[in-house]
């Protein structure tokens, strides 16, 4: 019932919203849905070109997988199941699931003692003091360790992502400088986004990444940009039209997520 009714209130949101791009830069703008991409909708329907005209940082995925999206300073970056990292530049190109917004930190934070995962996240929660915030944030700076995954390209008939983990890539970098590009949204956008934290990475270089899975700062600047406003453009397809909202995929995500099996 919660994610029927963020459906009905997205699609009355972003009926408004689109007569009126990019004026509130502290909107949170999605392109798909969260559930029904977690559950095996993975043909894009929204093309880059028009993503990045709703920010300019942000991640999500591309079509059909074969990776990881991120979009960093308005440039959209690629990581591959290979691992290859680059800059994608076909802006017709589509995505069935992104998350981005226009980022102007509110926050920075220098950080120079090593931080695992779980402890940067109550860093930032400690920070915020706001369990109920939508957060985009950014890390960048030095990492002792970046742990990072990718999905192959899914061939029909799509199962959901959580069905096909034993498929990921994993890759692992060591004394690496580079950019987390990521949110943290609360949990009563569930369904609608991926809740709690979640990071993609970029190296400085420009040539690996992967949506992150684990990680160990070294010397990180921490950059908070709070965001007071969300919309959302759903997929018009028989597929989505016709998927299954009732299911509860709270423990997909979670698996997707961590990149195991809960």
């Amino acid at each position: 019932m919660r994610t029927l009714l963020f459906a009905i209130f997205y699609l009355i949101t972003i009926n408004s919203y689109s007569q009126q791009p990019n004026q509130n830069k502290n909107t949170l703008f999605t392109a798909g849905f969260a559930n029904a991409f977690i559950g095996g909708l993975y043909d894009g329907f929204y093309p880059y070109s028009k993503l990045k005209q709703q920010g300019n940082f942000g991640l999500g995925a591309p079509d059909k997988l074969d990776g990881e999206l991120l979009l960093l300073n308005g440039r959209i970056y690629q990581t591959q199941h290979t691992g290859k990292t680059f800059e994608v530049k076909d802006l017709a190109a589509t995505t069935p699931f992104s998350v981005v917004n226009y980022f102007e930190a509110d926050k920075i934070i220098p950080v120079k003692k090593q931080l695992n995962k779980a402890a940067l996240f109550k860093l930032v929660d400690s920070i915020v003091n706001n369990s109920n915030a939508i957060l985009a944030i950014h890390l960048k700076g030095s990492f002792k360790s970046v742990k990072t995954r990718a999905f192959p390209p899914a061939e029909k008939p799509y199962i959901p992502l959580a069905q096909i983990l034993d498929k990921q890539q994993f890759f692992n970098f060591k004394d690496i400088e580079g950019d987390f590009v990521g949110y943290n949204i609360p949990s009563y956008m569930e369904g609608a986004n991926i809740t709690g934290y979640h990071f993609h990475f970029l190296s400085q270089e420009k040539n690996a990444g992967g949506h992150v899975i684990d990680f160990v700062t070294d010397k990180i600047t921490i950059e908070i940009d709070f965001l007071n406003n969300f919309a959302v453009s759903l997929p018009q397809t028989p597929e989505f039209q016709n998927f299954d909202f009732k299911q509860d995929r709270s423990d997909e995500v979670k698996s997707v997520e961590n990149g195991k099996r809960e």
